[in-house]
C-alpha cells in the first residue's frame, strides 16, 4: 500500500503540519517555503450551463455524462469491453475513424452523434441526417460509405440513415 493511500485525513494534516513547521524553520534561512491549496473536486466535463431557456440542445448534450448506462445508452455497442475479451483499443480506434469518415462525407449533414453496433462479423452505423443535400446525393453517398467502410474493415457494413428537415431538438436551456 502507498504512503498516499494509507494516509487518513488526520494523518494528512498531520502530514501537512509538520511540513509547514520544518518550512517555516527553514524559509528562515531563505531557502524552502510550503504552498498548499485546496482540492478542487467538482466534476465539470461536458456540462451544458443553463441559459434563459433559448438554446436547444439534443439528446446527447442534455444528458451528463455519469447517466451514460442509466437514462442514455452508449454510441458504441460492442462485446471487446467484457471480461477475457480482447481488442477493446483496436475498436475505439475504429469507433473513431469511422466517426471522422461519416462526418467529412456527410459534412454539415449529421444531426446528432453516430451510434454504431457491431453484430457478430457485421457493422451498423445509425445516423440522422439533415436534408440539405439531394436525395440523389444522399443515395450516392450512403452507398459510398457502405462499399469504402466495407472494404477496409473487411466485414459487412450497413447504414441506418434517418432524414430530418431541421436538427432534433430534445429540449430548450
Amino acid at each position: 500500500m502507498s504512503m498516499a493511500a494509507s494516509l487518513s485525513s488526520t494523518g494528512v494534516v498531520r502530514l501537512l503540519g509538520a511540513l509547514a513547521k520544518s518550512a517555516s524553520l527553514c524559509s528562515s534561512s531563505g531557502g524552502r517555503a510550503l504552498h498548499v491549496t485546496a482540492v478542487c473536486c467538482k466534476n465539470r466535463a461536458a456540462r451544458i450551463r443553463v441559459g434563459k431557456g433559448d438554446r436547444p440542445l439534443t439528446y446527447e448534450e442534455a444528458h451528463h455524462p455519469h447517466d451514460i448506462g442509466h437514462r442514455k445508452g452508449w454510441l458504441s455497442q460492442n462485446t471487446s469491453n467484457l471480461k477475457g475479451e480482447g481488442g477493446a483499443a483496436d475498436r475505439t480506434m475504429e469507433d473513431m475513424f469511422i466517426r471522422r469518415f461519416m462526418f467529412g462525407t456527410f459534412h454539415g449533414c449529421l444531426a446528432n452523434e453516430l451510434v454504431i453496433k457491431r453484430r457478430g462479423n457485421m457493422l451498423i452505423v445509425c445516423a440522422l441526417i439533415l436534408l440539405k443535400l439531394p436525395p440523389t446525393k444522399i443515395y450516392f453517398l450512403i452507398g459510398y460509405s457502405e462499399y469504402l467502410l466495407s472494404h477496409f474493415y473487411k466485414c459487412p457494413v450497413k447504414l441506418d440513415i434517418q432524414t430530418l428537415t431541421g436538427k432534433a431538438v430534445y429540449k430548450y436551456l
